[in-house]
């Protein structure tokens, strides 16, 4: 991520994100790649967090590398990975100045992760270091929040839940002007069951820009890439105006 986010956030972050269409995702990605791809043998999961997207993809039986920006987020990636038996590199790196040593069949970036490239330099960085670390015809399948969504479903909201090993607050600012969304975590960790629960508090701000496809197709092409298709998340049809994740697929 692109700042010092999902730290102790990321000891509590499957808990809490355990509604999140992984096992749908995984398929589409499946679906995307076998029809696009050639020969598909090496996928890298980039922004892939706590591995849950990164362990289907093994599933699937793909030689796959997880890479993310946070340490922590790769400690609890690392466990799971264990628990199950797979033998899977995890990296610590940032997608701005990603490097490997050896090239990429297929890179893949899911649950938003591109959103958190604010700056323009940033996206262009990001996507210029993932055009090298791929072979040549080689797929990069991603998706983003729309500006759609930020305006009209996530907009300025607060919400909150509270589990028996820990609760948060999200509140969520969006600014219609620059796309920008912001949202502010507060959680609370339980650490200790005595005296009826000590908990630990956290608090992490989380910053992401919401994109159109034709702004994202304008930054691959400046990148070298070539664009091959865009489908709703949901329909899995051509986006609409009301798309609110749209999966983009490029080649390079």
């Amino acid at each position: 991520m692109m700042m010092d986010s999902y730290t102790g956030f990321a000891y509590l972050y499957d808990t809490f994100m355990e509604d999140v269409p992984y096992d749908k995702w995984a398929d589409l990605l499946s679906c995307l790649i076998g029809a696009y791809g050639e020969n598909i043998k090496t996928v890298l999961d980039l922004g892939c967090g706590t591995g849950s997207m990164t362990l289907r993809l093994c599933d699937m039986g793909y030689e796959v590398t997880g890479v993310d920006n946070s340490e922590d987020m790769l400690a609890v990636a690392t466990d799971k990975a264990y628990e199950v038996g797979k033998d899977i590199l995890f990296i610590n790196q940032d997608m701005r100045t990603l490097e490997l040593l050896e090239k990429q069949d297929c890179i893949i970036s899911v649950c938003d992760c591109i959103n958190y490239l604010v700056l323009d330099e940033d996206i262009i960085s990001a996507f210029e270091h993932i055009k090298e670390c791929l072979k040549k015809d080689g797929l990069f399948i991603f998706d983003i929040n729309t500006v759609y969504k930020y305006e009209n479903v996530i907009g300025n909201t607060t919400i909150s839940e509270d589990r028996e090993e820990g609760s948060f607050i999200w509140t969520n600012y969006y600014s219609t002007e620059d796309h920008i969304n912001e949202y502010d975590v507060t959680f609370f960790k339980k650490v200790s069951d005595e005296d009826g629960g000590l908990f630990k508090r956290f608090e992490e701000t989380h910053i992401q820009r919401g994109f159109t496809l034709a702004e994202i197709k304008d930054f691959l092409l400046k990148c070298g890439f070539r664009f091959v298709t865009a489908v709703d998340e949901e329909t899995r049809k051509e986006p609409t105006d009301t798309s609110e994740r749209i999966y983009i697929v490029c080649r390079r």
